[in-house]
């Protein structure tokens, strides 16, 4: 494999990955028709060159977002370009406006804990989402061997949800993603938005509209919980050398 991908229009490829480079409203509407949606953070991308698992989940999405602002301002140093990011809480939030969403049982809900799944519960049911408990499931500690979850397929392939929201962690939800956009029985608009439902509904640290537009999300993130946010962004900068070398192409 060469590692080159041709782009289309309101697109750029980047470490391999064919980004989406127009406007939210847009990649929302693209979402809707169906396919994998990923929106890979900098800390996830920085494990592009040695993370077979990770390269193959992003390379078989039908719509990636720019979600990473630190890829954003490294891209456009390096090529003159202006895309901007399109965060995956952005697109959330554009998301959930849509009046199909509403349908009864069109939205499934892949959770990371009971008290997220509690939170985004109460939260949606104030925006008017008639959700119940089994338009959610929590998902089990995948790790990093190969994933397979025969029970989550099963309840999919019963439901036949048109949407499926996965909110779990990056690098996990990638995966996740690609493996039930391969095994389910129907097509449905998989879309891996990760912590956004947590912004939402209080779950994870407040980011105002304005920081998220100015690409400062890690910041609030950092001094909520520094412990846990500063070893992982700053293990982003390993994005750095790797824009740096690869560019357009595919590392590894």
């Amino acid at each position: 494999m060469s590692g080159e991908v041709e782009p289309r229009r309101d697109d750029r490829v980047i470490l391999g990955i064919r980004f989406f480079a127009g406007q939210p409203e847009e990649a929302v509407r693209l979402g809707l028709r169906g396919g994998l949606v990923v929106a890979p953070a900098a800390p996830l991308l920085s494990t592009l060159e040695h993370d077979g698992a990770t390269r193959e989940a992003l390379l078989s999405s039908d719509l990636a977002l720019t979600d990473s602002g630190f890829m954003v301002l490294l891209w456009n140093l390096l090529k003159q370009d202006h895309i901007r990011r399109i965060s995956g809480y952005e697109y959330l939030m554009l998301l959930l406006r849509e009046p199909e969403l509403r349908q009864p049982e069109a939205l499934f809900w892949i959770m990371p804990d009971r008290a997220a799944q509690d939170m985004a519960a109460a939260w949606l049911v104030c925006a008017g989402f008639a959700v119940k408990e089994s338009d959610f499931y929590l998902a089990p500690q995948y790790g990093s061997s190969p994933i397979s979850d025969g029970k989550l397929l099963g309840i999919l392939n019963v439901r036949l949800p048109r949407h499926i929201i996965i909110a779990v962690g990056g690098g996990v939800q990638e995966r996740l993603g690609h493996y039930l956009k391969r095994n389910l029985a129907h097509r449905p608009a998989i879309h891996c938005t990760g912590a956004a439902i947590g912004f939402l509904s209080g779950n994870q640290v407040f980011i105002p509209k304005w920081a998220d537009r100015w690409m400062l999300g890690w910041l609030f993130r950092c001094i909520a919980a520094p412990r846990k946010f500063i070893p992982r962004y700053w293990g982003a900068l390993g994005l750095v050398p790797l824009m740096w070398k690869y560019r357009e192409r595919l590392p590894g």
